[in-house]
């Protein structure tokens, strides 16, 4: 036995605390190895949000390597509370659900674990709809037939199958997990090389596609003030030689609606005369662009110019906008850090989970990343009907669409499904299944809160939340680095690395903090820390607090219960 680990050496099973699916994970059953913990973050950090990631810097003005650069900065940074956090997990083997009752109190950490575990439903749901959408488009590229828009008995079928899919994994426990990571990580780390190999060898050479991200920084339309006097002024892509893609435009609110030949000169808005209803947003004027070149024209989708007034327009300097993009990146994988000992109890040293987790995430999130920024730019030359900006193929669903081959599209759909079902399963199923297990380990066993989970994560309807439900998921988990703040202040600071392993599962013990079960220091620092974090989102002068609220939250609460536990201890 590693002299890393510590063993449970009292029997606390007749504890109501306590679960075979909770106990600490013996020494002869850590069979995760730095691969294994590495393969688990690659089929993690492989899915469709990742490949979206460097697409919300670039379209507000940062370029390619500047968005590389945040990203691979950012994902450094959360590993280290990673590592941090998931050093208990190797040397007690327990999930975060048991760690958290040193903190927060035997009953405190319901209220860490339990909203750790609804985030994570919810992007179950979100992420098991999108599984679906794959497998529903399969089904009309074999049978050669026009998939529906909108909501369909189809698309609901799809859902369920691979519902039932995940359930298979979950059912199956951990081992199960280990053996999908394992075999997808390197099948999905391929099919992102391929994807590059394709848009190198179509667009003509890397040097190409990369100076094609210039012009994913401009939107099609925007609308600018000189002299009293509004301008539009349109933008098209370009193709390898440097050509316009499109040749006319038409404003769809006028009333004539008549196509104009394209001009990137700037336009002066005389024909309306209700111009401080477009400053302030009550009137759009909505475009559409095309290109005649061949006997059918390629039409853009409808897109709304985008009002860029000089009084309107006070950015924040370039280093302010790279802290905001640093910690909104930060923020993404901020819950797994709170959670991350549900996995690495299962690893047999630390060397393990340290290196295991530095080779598995900042790597894979800049190469995939980076997958979606080479594909996006080659895209925009290698297909003709793409004419804007607006229309740039960032989501991996609408790149594939743009392939005709039946068999193409079924090949990518599998490997997309690979990817959203690793993700789902190591991210959104292990953590709130233990965190409803904790609720009550003697009645909810693991794969009883993974089933919780995937009900869960149907109640919420993600066909209607879709679009809607990211921003509220990160908005929510955003309100944890306060947890982390805690957890890492307590472990180390206060315990300095040595919990009690037996007293974490009794009723009576030194983590019960008395009849309530709840440490009040935690809660203090839990509550204020979540509030400053916040606060900026309601006063406009504090909205750098809320702008670097993973930061704030993280921070303020580490500090501020060190210093309420020494003064108690004092």
């Amino acid at each position: 036995m590693s002299k890393d680990i510590v063993e449970l050496r009292e029997d606390v099973s007749q504890s109501p605390l306590y679960s075979e699916d909770l106990a600490p994970v013996l020494s002869k059953n850590r069979t995760w190895s730095k691969w294994h913990l590495a393969a688990i973050w690659v089929g993690m950090a492989v899915c469709i949000p990742t490949y979206l990631l460097a697409s919300y810097m670039i379209k507000t003005g940062l370029n390619w390597y500047e968005a590389l650069i945040i990203i691979g900065l950012a994902n450094l940074i959360i590993t280290i509370p990673m590592v941090l956090n998931g050093h208990a997990g190797v040397k007690y083997g327990i999930p975060f659900p048991v760690i958290g009752r040193a903190a927060f109190g035997i009953k405190g950490v319901h209220l860490a674990s339990v909203a750790r575990g609804i985030i994570a439903c919810g992007w179950f749901g979100v992420q098991t709809w999108i599984g679906g959408l794959a497998i529903y488009a399969i089904f009309h590229a074999i049978m050669g037939t026009q998939a529906e828009l909108g909501l369909s008995v189809g698309k609901f079928v799809g859902f369920g199958i691979f519902w039932l899919i995940n359930i298979y994994f979950i059912w199956k426990g951990t081992e199960s997990i280990k053996w999908l990571e394992t075999y997808s990580a390197p099948i999905l780390v391929l099919i992102g090389l391929a994807l590059i190999y394709w848009s190198y060898t179509e667009a003509g050479g890397a040097s190409i596609v990369l100076k094609q991200s210039q012009q994913l920084e401009y939107t099609a339309a925007t609308i600018t003030e000189k002299d009293n006097t509004l301008f539009l002024t349109l933008k098209s892509l370009k193709d390898k030689e440097g050509n316009l893609k499109v040749d006319e435009y038409k404003i769809i609110s006028d009333e004539k609606n008549n196509w104009t030949i394209f001009t990137e000169q700037p336009i002066p808005i005389t024909a309306i005369e209700s111009t401080e209803n477009i400053i302030s947003g009550k009137e759009k004027i909505q475009l559409q662009f095309r290109n005649i070149e061949d006997s059918t024209p390629v039409l853009s989708s409808i897109v709304s110019a985008k009002v860029m007034l000089s009084n309107s327009n006070q950015a924040e300097s370039k280093l302010w906008s790279y802290l905001l993009w640093l910690t909104a990146m930060v923020g993404f994988w901020a819950t797994m850090s709170i959670s991350i000992a549900d996995i690495t109890r299962f690893a047999s040293t630390q060397k393990d989970q340290v290196v295991g987790q530095f080779v598995g995430l900042p790597a894979t999130m800049m190469l995939y990343s980076f997958v979606g920024i080479f594909v996006t730019c080659a895209a925009i030359i290698n297909f003709k009907d793409i004419l804007i900006a607006d229309d740039a193929p960032w989501d991996p669903v609408s790149l594939i669409s743009k392939f005709k081959s039946p068999t193409v599209v079924v090949i990518a759909q599998v490997f997309m499904l690979i990817a959203t079902l690793s993700t789902n399963i190591a991210a959104n199923v292990i953590a709130p299944s233990n965190a409803f297990s904790n609720l009550w380990p003697k009645k909810i066993s693991f794969r009883m809160g993974g089933i919780i989970t995937g009900i869960i994560g149907i109640l919420i309807a993600p066909w209607w939340l879709l679009n809607e439900i990211s921003g509220f998921l990160i908005f929510v988990s955003g309100l944890l680095g306060p947890v982390l703040g805690i957890l890492i202040a307590d472990y180390y600071l206060i315990r300095k690395k040595k919990l009690e392993l037996a007293e974490l599962y009794k009723e009576q013990g030194i983590y019960s903090y008395g009849k309530a079960g709840f440490n009040k220091a935690a809660m203090i620092a839990l509550f204020i820390g979540v509030f400053l974090a916040l606060i900026g989102y309601w006063v406009p002068q504090l909205e750098f607090l809320y702008s670097l609220s993973w930061f704030t939250g993280f921070i303020i609460s580490f500090v501020l219960y060190y210093f309420l536990m020494k003064q108690k201890h004092n």
